[in-house]
């Protein structure tokens, strides 16, 4: 019965919030009067029935207060609003309570209720009694004037709390907590199991298409056999034959007649048996997977009351739109959403929408409008928050990317209006200086992305500077059914889920170029990098490029990788299976799914293998794919590491490397130059100074401190040419130091060559 209650208080509790929010946006919506005076009258029922006192007498002065309301003794105005909302956040946090926590509630909380019933009782006595909607009595400043008169009794007050309204009888009450139809409660774990057992039955199911194809197969041979059987008579005819052979000969034709309608019959039968198993098998797996399923509007009940209080405390005014109530959502990614919505929404009332004085003077109305949004669109669940604020000012983020030492000046000046906005999802990043109890630490955009990753969705951002800013979630519509590309690699089958997959393409050989010692591939206005499935999941040595390849694109724009797998192996709906926990984390693996066939298949983590793409280092992507078709046939003995962030930098260095026979390998900062170094055989490092992460001076000490690498001489190239600057350098360990300001060619190959001396074959 507890368990009741809390689910009833809590619809009607939402029921209130909601319809309270309504009257305060339109005071003339005569209708919702009759949901908040049901909604209490309901709620003051059922806690009767579970002799909660209190809760009976704030639900009784609630629905009081709707009664009075909805004939004109005072009007709803936001004061009113805040007031009445007390009253309905008493009775959800009493409702909240455990069965043993309910006495101590009531003992503890017994002014709390009697202070705010004092508060409705001067609410409902207020000089606004008589005061008609239109009339300069009922247009107050914000706030209600009370008379100055002493507060009744408690007892009085718990004496009127328990007058019941005449539009209800009392013996309705009752009634009202007895659910419309019958509701069992079904763990979260057992709902996993039957949902598992729903998707094995599934899978189960599918072995019966390939028996029914092999049972096909046997009635082709038995055709074949009677052919062959026919040309046998055909060529006995006109030749007597003993009774010995036509006798057996006859008799087998009619075996093979008899053996051929009986096997018929049975592939008939299979199959009907086969189509009826697939289809109940189907119903019934998505049956169990529906149970799953719930409204939109179930997760994000707060949310109108969370803007309505924050936009106030700010000063703003905003009104929430809430759009695809009832679209389904599978349980485990609605539980998942909660916070990230609470913090976009929080952002968009702080950051973007703007108060009602600066707004009108942008010629917008004094409200701003906050729309969250639910819908399916081809396959996939779209969350989308919008709002019609000032939208975000790019110059302020590129100034936060230079101040907060993200980019160098020249770097963040080059980047785009999208690689700008992709710094918002960094931790810790921010555009405000000050900290304050709704954002300023940085932390939003970051637990929005890292939650859509984990559920292998996607997340768009739309930036209308003036005019507002979108954010929209592209997520799965359930995380136990995967749509998948399946590939084979190394002989064996991987699922690659769709929605992680920019692009697959048949690459030509031709098309594929050679830039900083990798491969590459030009898409668009891009050059993607180029690397083999085997060599990122370990799976068996690259093969021999073939004419034409196979090509997965991994990634956004920001930084995508060509995947090459042996083949695809087309799309396919799969039930997720959890790996079993005792192997723990797979690397760039998530979980397992079975096929058709019943044969298993491994779903690759595509965040994971990124992340292990970003680590591999120059020698590695050097041995991913064998360039030697592409570079030619030369190899040199002597190898020299460049280091700068400067792509233009790092290629020109390369280039005039390899044109004097040098091995070149490039790394865009100290800590790629430290992993290679660790991980490579190198004859020389050339560096520049001021790079993200580690600098080259850093770089340069730390070479000289490691006892494997102090030896391996380090050149510093760079724009800075103080003699302090020199002296740096020189004292953290580099053996040469050369400006790029009087740079020529000759000038570094005959420091290369005096440090290292001339490449060998």
């Amino acid at each position: 019965m507890l368990e009741l209650f809390r689910a009833e208080a809590e619809t009607q509790t939402n029921l209130l919030t909601n319809g309270l929010l309504e009257l305060e946006r339109n005071s003339a919506e005569t209708d919702t009067f009759e949901v908040l005076m049901r909604a209490a009258h309901s709620l003051k029922g059922a806690a009767r029935i579970m002799n909660l006192p209190s809760a009976v007498r704030l639900a009784h002065a609630l629905e009081d207060c709707f009664v009075a309301a909805r004939q004109g003794q005072f009007r709803l105005v936001r004061t009113e609003v805040d007031l009445l909302l007390q009253g309905v956040d008493l009775l959800a946090v009493l409702a909240r309570r455990t069965d043993a926590g309910l006495d101590a509630w009531e003992a503890g909380n017994h002014d709390a209720v009697d202070t705010f019933l004092t508060s409705l009782h001067y609410l409902r006595e207020s000089p606004l009694k008589s005061a008609k909607p239109g009339s300069p009595e009922a247009e107050p400043s914000g706030e209600v004037v009370r008379p100055e008169q002493p507060a009744p009794p408690a007892s009085a007050l718990a004496a009127s709390a328990l007058e019941v309204t005449p539009e209800f009888a009392p013996d309705e009450a009752a009634d009202e907590v007895e659910p419309a139809e019958r509701v069992l409660r079904l763990g979260a774990g057992n709902l996993n199991r039957l949902l598992a057992l729903a998707g094995e039955s599934l899978v189960e199911s599918r072995w019966l298409r390939p028996f029914a194809d092999s049972l096909q197969q046997l009635k082709r041979h038995h055709t074949g056999l009677d052919q062959q059987l026919d040309v046998l008579r055909q060529s006995l005819r006109g030749e007597k034959l003993n009774e010995h052979v036509q006798g057996p000969l006859n008799q087998m034709g009619l075996e093979l007649e008899r053996a051929q309608e009986f096997l018929t019959e049975r592939v008939q039968e299979l199959e009907v048996f086969d189509r009826r198993s697939a289809q109940l098998s189907q119903r019934l797996y998505l049956e169990v997977l529906r149970t799953r399923m719930r409204p939109f509007g179930e997760g994000v009940r707060r949310f109108p009351r969370m803007v309505r209080d924050l936009a106030r405390g700010l000063g703003k005014e905003v009104n929430l739109e809430i759009v695809g109530e009832t679209t389904q959502v599978d349980r485990d990614i609605l539980e998942r959403l909660e916070t990230p919505l609470a913090h976009l929404l929080r952002n968009a009332v702080d950051h973007g929408c703007e108060a009602p004085a600066v707004r009108q003077a942008a010629g917008k109305p004094a409200t701003a409008v906050l729309r969250l949004e639910a819908r399916h669109s081809a396959g996939v669940l779209l969350i989308t928050v919008s709002d019609d604020g000032a939208g975000v000012d790019l110059a302020r983020v590129r100034h936060a990317i230079i101040h907060q030492r993200l980019a160098s000046p020249a770097r963040a000046r080059s980047l785009s209006d999208a690689e700008l906005l992709e710094f918002l999802f960094l931790p810790s990043f921010t555009l405000t200086s000050t900290v304050t109890e709704i954002s300023g630490r940085g932390f939003g955009l970051d637990v929005v992305q890292n939650m859509v990753k984990s559920v292998r969705g996607a997340i768009r951002l739309t930036n209308l500077l003036g005019r507002g800013f979108r954010v929209q979630l592209q997520l799965p519509l359930t995380l136990s059914v995967l749509r998948a590309l399946l590939v084979e690699i190394g002989g064996e089958p991987y699922a690659i889920p769709l929605n992680q997959i920019s692009r697959i393409l048949k690459l030509p050989r031709s098309q594929i170029g050679v830039l900083e010692g990798r491969a590459t591939f030009p898409l668009g206005d891009q050059h993607v990098r180029l690397l083999t499935a085997d060599q990122v999941l370990d799976c068996g040595r690259p093969k021999p490029l073939e004419t034409e390849l196979s090509v997965v694109v991994l990634g956004d724009r920001a930084m995508r990788h060509g995947l090459i797998v042996d083949r695809f192996l087309g799309e396919r709906e799969l039930v997720v299976q959890p790996l079993d926990p005792r192997l723990g984390k797979l690397r760039d693996i998530s979980a397992a799914a079975l096929m058709e066939n019943g044969a298993p298949v491994l779903i690759v983590d595509v965040e994971d293998l990124l992340r292990s793409v970003e680590r591999m280092t120059p020698d590695s992507w050097s041995r991913a794919l064998d360039l030697s078709s592409l570079q030619g046939p030369s190899k040199r003995a002597k190898r020299v590491l460049a280091v700068d962030d400067s792509l233009t930098v790092r290629e020109l260095e390369r280039k005039l490397l390899t044109s004097r026979g040098y091995l070149a390998d490039v790394a865009v900062d100290g800590v790629e130059a430290m992993n290679a170094l660790r991980a490579g055989d190198y004859d020389l490092v050339i560096t520049d100074v001021d790079m993200p992460r580690l600098d080259g001076i850093e770089l340069a000490s730390l070479i000289k401190k490691d006892s494997l690498l102090k030896s391996v001489p380090v050149l510093i190239l760079s724009y800075k040419d103080r003699a302090e600057d020199r002296m740096r350098g020189l004292e953290a360990g580099a053996d040469y130091y050369l400006t790029k300001g009087s740079f020529q060619d000759e000038t570094l190959m005959q420091a290369v060559v005096d440090l290292i001396g001339e490449a060998e074959l």
